[in-house]
């Protein structure tokens, strides 16, 4: 399993490409930042500098989006910072939350985000696309490589990764709905004529370490992520309001929304936030990876059995530092050394 760290462009600018090279001194493989301009600083400009401090990290937005972010531009900057870096850029896209809800605009459609998606890649890879009536390239791209990986909830938004992303990022922890969605990403892309094997599967969750598992130390890593919960349900409102509460989508998922009355963008995906009040315990423990490093190991075990190719760290609490050295130092090691006793023993 690969782990990547997901950051807030939060001024200075600096203090994220430090914890960008500390997460590649630790040994995680990708580096992610949020994508909204107006909110945080912009990503693009730092991902340069977090690529120029680094040697291998694998850097990209989770997730950009077709609206705010017209295709061939997000393409011309994955190609050129490809030529200037290597080929170490990565695409994570949705259809858009937080960039085009604070200004007052919705998320795009799925056909616009399959549009895009097609672009996006064709274009980042070197390769001439249609696009809005004519043929258009990037003349000055040779060797650009990149992937996209495409965040979703819906089951119509699952049938699209599983059809054309070279990825699926799930922002959530929870197992049960983790293999839900997985499968049905599997089957799509099994439908769709693509071996399912190649697609990858990222979960995407805060995750707290913590000394021990005392009541107290608990509670306090709880309220530092319950944020997510609220962040999450902006997408699960958007769900219940199209399928509503009687679909196949898990109700776990889909019942704690119950009590959401509002969300304030300008605190997205921030500690403290008010509007994730209504988030219970059970759905901040089930979401997110908090606990002793053992806690995490046997949660992490349990998503990759189910095939999850990389769990990426949101490190948006009061333990960032920690929270990597912990991974880096203790869960990240013991994970591995799981592996190498399977594949020992006689």
């Amino acid at each position: 399993m690969d782990f990547g760290v997901v950051l807030q462009c939060n001024p200075p600018a600096s203090r994220v490409v430090e914890l960008a090279v500390r997460a590649e001194n630790l040994g995680f493989s990708h580096v992610w930042t949020f994508d909204s301009h107006l909110l945080w600083q912009e990503p693009y400009v730092i991902h340069s500098a977090i690529l120029a401090a680094t040697r291998k990290v694998i850097v990209g937005p989770m997730v950009t989006n077709p609206a705010t972010r017209d295709p061939t531009v997000t393409a011309s900057t994955f190609a050129t910072l490809n030529e200037m870096y290597g080929n170490r850029t990565i695409c994570g896209i949705g259809r858009g939350d937080s960039a085009v809800r604070a200004l007052g605009g919705s998320p795009t459609t799925l056909a616009t985000l399959r549009e895009s998606i097609e672009v996006i890649r064709e274009l980042a890879n070197s390769r001439a696309v249609e696009h809005e009536g004519s043929k258009v390239r990037l003349p000055w791209s040779t060797g650009s490589s990149l992937e996209v990986w495409v965040a979703a909830y819906g089951p119509k938004a699952l049938a699209l990764t599983g059809e054309v992303a070279d990825g699926f990022i799930l922002q959530l922890g929870d197992p049960d709905i983790a293999a839900w969605m997985i499968e049905k990403v599997r089957a799509a892309a099994e439908s769709a004529g693509r071996d399912p094997s190649t697609v990858t599967f990222c979960v995407a969750a805060p995750a707290y370490v913590t000394a021990d598992d005392s009541p107290e130390a608990i509670a306090h890593a709880r309220d530092q992520c319950r944020w997510f919960g609220g962040m999450v349900g902006n997408h699960v409102a958007d769900i219940v309001a199209r399928y509503g509460t009687g679909s196949d989508v898990p109700a776990a998922l889909t019942d704690y929304i119950a009590g959401r009355t509002g969300y304030d963008y300008n605190r997205h995906g921030r500690v403290g936030n008010s509007h994730a009040d209504f988030v219970p315990d059970e759905i901040v423990d089930r979401f997110c990876l908090i606990g002793s490093a053992q806690t995490h190991v046997a949660r992490l075990a349990e998503l990759r059995a189910l095939g999850v190719d990389q769990f990426s760290i949101y490190l948006q609490h009061d333990a960032k530092t920690a929270t990597l050295e912990a991974y880096g130092e203790r869960v990240m090691p013991a994970l591995a050394d799981q592996v190498t006793a399977i594949d020992t023993a006689p």
